[in-house]
């Protein structure tokens, strides 16, 4: 009896893409749209997604120009951008909102890069949450005598390399995170 190891497969690509997400919203020096994804603007009534009011275009390395299809949302995509403590600096003008992302100090930057260890580390816990559930679904597997101990064995093996496999990802994620904040 083969072990179905998709929904630990289905959890950890779950979590890669958690991670890469949450890595992309620490902001580097350069401008990125990424950054406002989780950015929530409160229009109309309700609260929104920044992409729903606005087009979000880049200007320049630094700059990233915010378009509202509505000019009466401009305060509000203006607060919510000041509210978030995203170290951006907001301008408005005619045409809409122009934010500035300035250059990293040595300090923020070491700031930056705990935010993305304890992201990274986050990703790692739930992986090994994930694991310590199949190590334990094959432990009531031996004891109930449904499988073989060396059935077993193999498949906690084969457990472990996928462990690896998604943490070296994470890692690689980090690094990559790493190199862009630090230049």
């Amino acid at each position: 009896m083969a072990y179905d190891f998709t929904p630990l497969k289905k959890r950890i690509t779950e979590i890669e893409e958690w991670l890469k997400k949450e890595l992309t919203g620490i902001r580097t020096g350069r401008a990125s749209s990424a950054i406002l994804d989780t950015l929530m603007v409160e229009a109309y009534g309700s609260m929104m997604p920044i992409n729903q009011v606005a087009n979000i275009t880049n200007e320049d390395a630094r700059t990233l120009r915010i378009t509202p299809w509505d000019n009466s949302v401009i305060k509000d995509i203006e607060r919510a951008i000041t509210n978030s403590n995203l170290g951006l600096s907001a301008a408005v003008d005619d045409k809409g909102l122009r934010l500035n992302f300035p250059e990293l100090t040595g300090e923020r930057r070491t700031q930056l890069m705990k935010v993305a260890k304890e992201e990274l580390e986050k990703a790692r816990v739930e992986v090994r949450k994930e694991r310590n559930k199949v190590m334990d679904d094959l432990d009531g597997k031996k004891k109930d005598k449904s499988m073989g101990e060396d059935e077993i064995e193999r498949y906690k093996k084969d457990a472990e390399k996928l462990i690896q496999d998604a943490t070296k990802k994470f890692d690689e994620a980090y690094a990559k995170k790493e190199g862009e904040i630090m230049n």
